[in-house]
């Protein structure tokens, strides 16, 4: 905590004005002036940067100087940067992502002809054939972490793999369940369903993999009508890196996995392709493991609909196709949408921004090998996975003990609106194409600041294994806000306290709904609804000048106890609050100890409610704020498998909430976070972070034991150092690294793998052979 310290001459002289004089000594009223100025400055930069708390009597009292002058201390270069290692750890990270050693290891194991899978190398198999499309860790069940965590023994490590069974009679994807880990004689694999609604799912809903088929399918029903297309939109449609179109799939695919049919829409081959659109759509079918039955089934130009190919070309060749003749003329300069700087420099831009600096080194420690991270009393194990990247496991504060035990992604909407076939048809849940596979390196000084700390993660794809090694950045920043001020003249009423947060980031390239499970002191836990109303009232005490009854508004406290009654939207005008209590654990003053939940920016609910596109596989988007019963068999609010599912997803929200007790009960928290976002000009050629962003926060509540004592100190942080920054590492970026499947050991493969894992459906070359 700081205190307010005087920062001017002026509030000086308010606070000890010297007595008037008489005008016969204005020489001598100067010179003592000059020498009380000189003087108090020279004591403001003596501890300009001091904790000073000013008393009723107009005293101050500098409880401790922040910065000494140049006199008191030789100037220095600021701290090294080198992050603080843990402490031994008294406990692995149990939720440590898989290595790339231990993903190649099950993989080799399960195409083993010993395991009966009947498994197809990937990168000589097609879409019959039966095929690894990811492994990931499976997360031990909460009741053995806990029990390690306790001192208990290590739980055994676990794989999930996912196979497309091509080759089967009816096509299925399954997923598994292989370990002990790692991979020996006691290792087994047996098919992993208790945490899905239904047994297996149809192929047509598979996820991204090879596109060499879908490459062939377009080079042979495109090029066709290149011709016509290169007329219309002065393009070169060649099936090659130089055309200057290209097309992109829309999803879902599929309502109840059925068929597999999608929109392609037709863009500029261009940076920012997506907001270069051609208003030419394929809806083609793909459904099934036979690439020669493909079709396509529509094509519309303009809002003029043919049935193939051939009517397109007919219409186009015999004149009554309405051409858009704007598409035709030279086209104009589309660098627009490309992200290089225009215009003059703003005054002063030229010079460097404003940076924070760590003045005697970082206040956080890592281990980067256990991903584990402590700062300033709380401490945390990282988590990483394939389909929504970084989680957070076993948040402790160590006046609270456990918090959450975790904190994690779930999914992520985009539903789109719109005239045409794509804007119209479009609703994406990410955790499709995997979020946490989409992420790639962060820009250093960019994206993190100068000083941040950088860990790595690893994911599988059916492209190759991918390392990111800064995947994850960890930084502590001053906010440039007080937490808390207040001016006043009692003893210890004026002051003022820092604001300090540590940030984990994650970017993924593909808002966020996530999933708390929180234990306040222990797993039984309660929901308590916090709400407002008016009411009218009458006191005895009350007289005819205000009249004999006045109208205030009073706060309700009562206990949600059916998980029936948890799935709730927040309050209108947000007049109240949720949190997550242990009635049992009671503050000095007889309050619930807990932790409640306040939304944050662009606290929204999904409003698009009946779409047969999102019917039942993302109905946790129509709420605000869900509370359920934790269990091992519910570990996520979706799946991958959801996107192309909604009439009978593997995952329904809905089916977790079936009439049980929650009060005093091991309790997970499912909370929204999202923007409806309103297009505007100035969303070109990127949407700003500055609206696009949600957040929610999660602030202790009565959970301090204020009235019995309280310890504090300084934490034996010395705040009289000045120093000079070290001159920033010259800016590089590098490539994060693909692995071959067949042998992870040969090296990273090039540009081409991260290309096309990056942009799979959402911009595909026609040459994908």
């Amino acid at each position: 905590m700081l205190g307010a310290y005087k920062s001017s001459t002026r509030d000086y002289h308010a606070l000890e004005r010297p007595p008037k004089r008489p005008r016969s000594w204005p020489n001598a009223l100067v010179w003592l002036s000059l020498l009380l100025n000189a003087c108090f400055l020279l004591e403001i930069i003596r501890r300009w940067n001091g904790w000073t708390v000013l008393n009723s009597q107009g005293q101050t009292t500098t409880l401790a100087p922040l910065r000494a002058s140049l006199t008191d201390k030789k100037q220095a270069t600021c701290g090294l940067l080198d992050t603080l290692g843990t402490s031994p750890l008294a406990h692995d990270n149990i939720w440590h992502y898989l290595s790339r050693q231990e993903m190649l290891s099950i993989k080799n194991w399960l195409e083993d002809p010993a395991q009966n899978l009947n498994l197809t190398r990937n990168s000589a198999s097609s879409i019959s054939d039966n095929k690894i499309f990811m492994i990931d860790l499976y997360n031990p069940t909460k009741e053995s972490a806990l029990h390690y965590l306790s001192g208990g023994p290590k739980p055994d490590r676990y794989a999930r793999v996912t196979i497309h069974h091509g080759g089967m009679k009816d096509p299925v994807i399954r997923d598994y369940l292989v370990g002990p880990l790692p991979i020996g004689s006691d290792t087994t694999v047996r098919r992993l369903t208790e945490i899905y609604h239904r047994p297996d799912f149809p192929l047509n809903v598979r996820g991204v993999d090879d596109l060499s088929e879908m490459a062939r399918f377009l080079m042979n029903k495109v090029m066709p009508i290149a011709h016509a297309l290169e007329d219309l939109f002065s393009a070169v449609v060649k099936g090659g890196e130089d055309d200057t179109i290209t097309p992109g799939l829309t999803g879902p695919f599929s309502y109840d996995g059925s068929f597999r049919r999608l929109w392609m829409t037709w863009r500029r081959n261009t940076a920012g392709s997506f907001i270069h659109p051609l208003n030419f759509y394929h809806y083609i079918d793909i459904s099934g493991t036979d690439p020669s039955k493909w079709s396509i089934l529509k094509i519309v130009y303009h809002d003029q609909v043919f049935s193939s190919n051939e009517e397109f070309l007919e219409a186009y060749n015999n004149g009554t196709l309405k051409r858009h003749q704007g598409q035709t003329r030279p086209l104009p300069d589309l660098s627009w949408s490309q992200r290089n700087r225009t215009g003059p420099l703003r005054d002063l831009d030229a010079l460097p921004g404003p940076r924070s600096v760590s003045f005697s080194g970082r206040r956080f420690r890592v281990n980067k090998e256990q991903q584990h991270i402590s700062w300033m009393g709380w401490d945390m194990y990282l988590g990483f996975d394939r389909d929504m990247g970084l989680k957070l496991w076993n948040i402790r504060f160590d006046r609270f003990g456990r918090i959450i035990y975790e904190l994690s992604p779930q999914e992520a909407i985009a539903q789109y609106a719109g005239n045409d076939p794509a804007q119209a048809s479009t609703a994406w849940l990410d955790r499709y194409f995997g979020m946490g596979g989409f992420v790639r390196s962060m820009i250093p000084h960019y994206d993190c600041p100068q000083d941040a700390v950088y860990l790595p993660a690893t994911t599988f794809s059916t492209f190759g294994i991918v390392e990111v090694p800064r995947a994850i950045c960890v930084f502590e920043q001053d906010t440039g806000r007080p937490l808390t001020r207040h001016y006043g003249f009692a003893p210890g009423e004026f002051g003022s306290s820092k604001t300090y947060v540590l940030t984990i980031r994650s970017t993924t390239t593909v808002g966020n709904y996530d999933y708390l499970d929180f234990d306040i002191a222990g797993q039984s836990n309660s929901l308590l609804r916090t709400s407002t109303h008016v009411e009218e009232v009458h006191y005895d005490w009350m007289d005819e000048d205000w009249g004999h009854t006045s109208v205030q508004q009073r706060i309700n406290r009562d206990i949600i106890s059916n998980e029936d009654d948890a799935l709730l939207k927040y309050p209108p005008n947000f007049q109240g609050h949720y949190a997550i209590v242990n009635q049992e654990e009671k503050n000095a003053w007889g309050s619930s100890r807990g932790y409640a939940i306040h939304p944050g920016v662009n606290p929204i609910h999904n409003t698009v409610v009946g779409s047969k596109r999102l019917l039942n596989n993302a109905n946790w988007a129509r709420y605000n704020l869900a509370v359920s019963r934790r269990k091992d068999t519910e570990p996520s609010s979706s799946s991958m498998w959801n996107q192309h599912l909604s009439a009978a997803p593997p995952v329904d929200f809905h089916n977790f909430f079936d009439g049980e007790n929650i009060e005093q009960q091991d309790l997970v928290a499912w909370i929204n976070l999202g923007m409806h976002h309103l297009p505007q000009s100035e969303d070109s050629p990127m949407t700003k972070t500055n609206i696009a962003t949600s957040s929610q926060r999660h602030l202790a509540t009565n959970a301090a034991r204020f009235g019995s004592e309280v310890k504090w100190d300084n934490n034996g942080v010395a705040q009289d150092f000045h120093c000079t920054p070290p001159t920033p590492d010259p800016f590089e970026y590098s490539l994060d690294r693909v692995y071959p499947l067949e042998d992870g050991e040969l090296g990273a493969a090039g540009m081409l793998s991260i290309k096309r894992i990056s942009e799979s459906y959402l911009r595909m070359t026609m040459n994908e052979l």
